[in-house]
């Protein structure tokens, strides 16, 4: 479990594919905290530490994953947000976040706007469902508040309001248009779909 509070941004330093494909990310972390079988958030996907060093940690990403997630995510040079798992009594600064990928959004526009910058992105009909103003959803990794939506052929165009800080601490300072992006949406919509459907079926 994540809060979608980034505290970290690591690098890709290797990627081999031995049978599942291994990526090694460098990173600021004390990584003899780190045990062997923990969870990091890695733009968003929980993986699970399998190998580490001195500021080092490797990762297994099986091809579904790969499949599933940002063009080009698993490749050398790339950053990535990263989140450790957190602990029972830590703080929950921003949402309740589990590191599966729910789809893949494109972003359409960045302007900056007074410091801050307002990203505009656009996600397929399975994420659009779940997308409202004011709620919760996490972009790469990163907890965010949606400020708008809309809805266009059936997709949504949602946008968000990046302040300084997040723009500076997390990979979204480097964000771009047409970059495809991971996309969580709020633990608790996917409850409230099934309850919806639940109640519906037995109508």
């Amino acid at each position: 479990m994540f809060t979608g509070i980034v505290t970290d941004i690591g690098t890709v330093t290797t990627v081999e594919s031995p049978g599942e494909t291994r990526v090694v990310v460098s990173t600021a972390y004390d990584t003899a905290t780190v045990d062997l079988g923990a969870s990091i958030a890695c733009s968003g996907v929980c993986l699970t530490v399998v190998d580490k060093g001195p500021n080092w940690f490797a990762v297994d990403v099986s091809g579904e994953t790969i499949s599933r997630t940002a063009t080009d995510q698993w490749t050398q040079g790339r950053k990535f947000n990263l989140e450790r798992a957190m602990k029972l009594g830590d703080e929950l600064g921003g949402h309740i976040v589990t590191g599966h990928v729910d789809g893949l959004g494109t972003v359409v526009a960045v302007t900056e706007d007074g410091g801050s910058h307002r990203v505009t992105i656009r996600a397929g009909a399975d994420i659009a469902p779940f997308i409202a103003p004011k709620g919760s959803v996490t972009v790469d990794g990163v907890s965010l508040t949606v400020n708008t939506v809309r809805d266009v052929d059936g997709e949504v165009e949602f946008g968000l309001n990046i302040i300084p800080h997040t723009w500076a601490v997390t990979t979204l300072g480097t964000i771009h248009v047409e970059q495809s992006v991971n996309i969580e949406i709020d633990v608790l919509a996917r409850y409230l779909q099934r309850m919806e459907h639940y109640r519906a079926s037995a109508r």
